[in-house]
C-alpha cells in the first residue's frame, strides 16, 4: 500500500465501521490486512442518542481488547456516515442524524484515550477495494456505495481524496435532471432519492400499488412485469446519467459498485455501458465496472487501513 506507515508500522491496526444498525470492529496485521486477527459486531442503538452511541463504540473497543488480550493502540481508524468538516471539526451530512453537528472525532479521542483518524464510510470502502479488493492495481479508483443511501469515495495512489470541504466523492447528493424529490440533506432531486434501494422500491410501489424488495423487482422485470421493467429502466437511465458526470470529470481507471443495489446484474451489463457512453465526452467507454471483492468487510478493513497511512 502506498503511503507512510507511521507509528502503526509492524503493530496490529484497529478499525471501526460505524453503521446505522451495527458497529463493527477489526484488528488486522499490517502485513496481511485482508485476514482479520479479531472481528466483532454489536448493535449501534442510535435511537439512544449521541452519548449512548459513544458508549457503544467504547464497549466495542473494550471487547476487542478482551478478545485480543492486548492494550488499546495509539491510533484507531473509524469510518462514519457523514463527514467531518475540516473547518469546524464537526460531523455533517450524516443520515445517522444524532451525529450531525457533533465533534465526534474529538469526543471519541477523549473517551478512548487515543488518537482517532476518521473518514466517511464510503471512503473506507473505496480505500479497501482499491488496496485489497477488486480494484487492486488501479491507480485512480471511484468506489460507489449504492444501497439504502448513495455515496462514493475517490482513491488515488492508495490515498483517499477528501477535498477542501471534506465532501470529495459525495456524488449521491448531485441533482439529477427533472427530479424534485426532497432529500434528507435539504436539497431536491439528489441521486440518493432516485437510485437508492428504498427510492427504487418506492417508485415500483407508486407504479404498481404493491410493495416489493429490490431483488424481487429485478426478478419481476425479467419475467416481463411492466412496472418492474419501468423501475429497472429508471435505474439504468439515471445511474448512467450520474456516473457519466463523474467519468467526464475524474475519468478513473476503475469503478467499484458496492451496496445492495450494486448486486444487480443490470449495473454491469453492456446496455448500461452503452447508456453511460451516450453521456460521455468521448466516443467509447472502456472503464471497468467492478463488483466488490470484500463485500460487507470493505468498510471496516478500510478503517483499519487508515491507520497504516496515518503518520
Amino acid at each position: 500500500m502506498n503511503g507512510v506507515m507511521g507509528e502503526t508500522s509492524g503493530r496490529p491496526c484497529w478499525g471501526i465501521d460505524l453503521g446505522g444498525t451495527k458497529i463493527e470492529g477489526v484488528i488486522v496485521d499490517p502485513t496481511s490486512p485482508e485476514e482479520p486477527l479479531h472481528r466483532l459486531r454489536i448493535s449501534t442503538e442510535q435511537e439512544g442518542g449521541y452519548e449512548h452511541l459513544l458508549e457503544r463504540i467504547s464497549v466495542l473497543i473494550g471487547m476487542l481488547e478482551e478478545s485480543s488480550g492486548s492494550g488499546r493502540p495509539a491510533v484507531i481508524g473509524i469510518g462514519t456516515p457523514g463527514i467531518t468538516d475540516p473547518a469546524t471539526g464537526l460531523l455533517k451530512n450524516s443520515n445517522t442524524l444524532c451525529l450531525n453537528g457533533k465533534p465526534l472525532s474529538r469526543d471519541l479521542s477523549l473517551r478512548l484515550g487515543c488518537r482517532i483518524t476518521m473518514v466517511n464510510d464510503a471512503n473506507c470502502c473505496a480505500l479497501a477495494e482499491a488496496t485489497l479488493g477488486a480494484a487492486k492495481g488501479h491507480r485512480t479508483v471511484f468506489g460507489i456505495i449504492l444501497g439504502t443511501g448513495v455515496g462514493g469515495g475517490i482513491v488515488v495512489d492508495g490515498k483517499i481524496l477528501t477535498g477542501r470541504h471534506g465532501i470529495c466523492g459525495e456524488w449521491g447528493h448531485n441533482p439529477l435532471c427533472g427530479e424534485d424529490t426532497p432529500c434528507y440533506c435539504g436539497h431536491l432531486g439528489c441521486l440518493e432519492t432516485v437510485c437508492s434501494g428504498p427510492a427504487l422500491e418506492r417508485h415500483y410501489r407508486e407504479l404498481s400499488g404493491h410493495d416489493a424488495r429490490l431483488p424481487e423487482i429485478a426478478r419481476l422485470s425479467e419475467s416481463g412485469d411492466p412496472d418492474a421493467t419501468a423501475t429497472m429502466e429508471r435505474l439504468r437511465g439515471k445511474f448512467a446519467e450520474a456516473l457519466a458526470a463523474v467519468m467526464n470529470i475524474l475519468d478513473p481507471d476503475a469503478v467499484v459498485i458496492g451496496g445492495g443495489v450494486g448486486n444487480l446484474d443490470l449495473l454491469y451489463s453492456q446496455e448500461i455501458r452503452e447508456a453511460i457512453r451516450r453521456h460521455l465526452f468521448n466516443d467509447r467507454f472502456d472503464t471497468p465496472l467492478l463488483r466488490p471483492r470484500l463485500g460487507d468487510s470493505a468498510g471496516v478493513f478500510g478503517a483499519a487501513l487508515l491507520t497504516m497511512t496515518d503518520g
